[in-house]
């Protein structure tokens, strides 16, 4: 007995130092004064207001939502079928793709920035300052976390029975890998998107040396805010937690969505096959 209520007592304490940095930046979003008390002496909802009618706002979140959602789309493109072909096809090659889902561990942002600006400032590819520059380094960036979480959910199927079998019932490869594989992973690659997005809506450190004020992201908006208003500042945390919160929910609603469709429907889909 004594030990359930230590082991709730445990989680409650962890949950309070999780939450209480979140619950006081919202405070302070909306206090309209607050030094002295434990709680704000008022409440104003004007910062939310004069934040929401600013266009660089808007533009600065679509910029970042744009980024990141374009950024997940090209990971997903490139490393599920690369990671499917070697578990299949060319086992060799996972051995490879482990190397280079470390590598970005031990390459410090600020490196990898300098080495982009070096290659892409001249010659006949310059895209220095643009949108293309900052997605390509946050495919490396999102890179370790998009393999790892895939991979988790490929060891928990029979990649090669499944497609061995679906050959034989008459599907062809890519319809075996976009009607039987694919949704088998979704999971994980839902999974792998949510860390994407935690990951790249904090990042600061490649949008500030790769693009800066041309091409002005969430990131870049905010290190400008803080310094004139922080109470503007905290309204901009705020609203943009929520708007990763948002985004979360709709990607796990897609993907229970997804597995319920999937659980209703394997048997006809191994059927139209044949």
């Amino acid at each position: 007995m004594k030990r359930g209520i230590v082991s709730k007592l445990v989680l409650v304490l962890i949950f309070a130092y999780l939450f209480f940095p979140i619950v006081a930046t919202l405070l302070f979003s909306v206090a309209t004064r607050w030094s002295t008390t434990i709680l704000p002496e008022g409440y104003t909802l004007s910062y939310y207001q004069q934040l929401f009618s600013s266009p660089e706002f808007m533009q600065a979140l679509l910029r970042t939502v744009y980024v990141s959602f374009a950024t997940i789309i090209l990971s997903i493109l490139i490393i599920i079928p690369s990671m499917y072909l070697a578990i299949v096809y060319y086992p060799r090659l996972e051995k490879l793709f482990e190397i280079l889902s470390i590598l970005p561990f031990a390459m410090p942002g600020v490196i990898l920035a300098i080495g982009m600006i070096q290659m892409y400032s001249k010659g006949p590819v310059r895209i220095t300052g643009t949108p293309w520059i900052l997605i390509g380094s946050y495919f490396v960036l999102i890179l370790p976390f998009m393999y790892q979480a895939t991979k988790n959910s490929f060891r928990t199927i029979n990649v090669k029975s499944l497609t061995e079998a679906a050959l034989m019932l008459g599907c062809g490869k890519l319809e075996t890998f976009v009607k039987i594989i694919f949704p088998n992973v979704l999971r994980g690659v839902i999974s792998a998107a949510l860390i994407s997005v935690s990951v790249l809506f904090g990042e600061f450190v490649l949008a500030n040396l790769l693009v800066g004020d041309n091409y002005e992201t969430i990131q870049i908006y905010l290190y400008k805010l803080q310094k004139v208003d922080g109470h503007l500042a905290n309204a901009l945390v705020a609203s943009y937690f929520l708007v990763i919160l948002l985004m979360s929910l709709i990607l796990i609603w897609i993907a229970f969505r997804r597995e319920t469709k999937l659980t209703r429907s394997r048997k006809s889909d191994s059927r139209r096959c044949y």
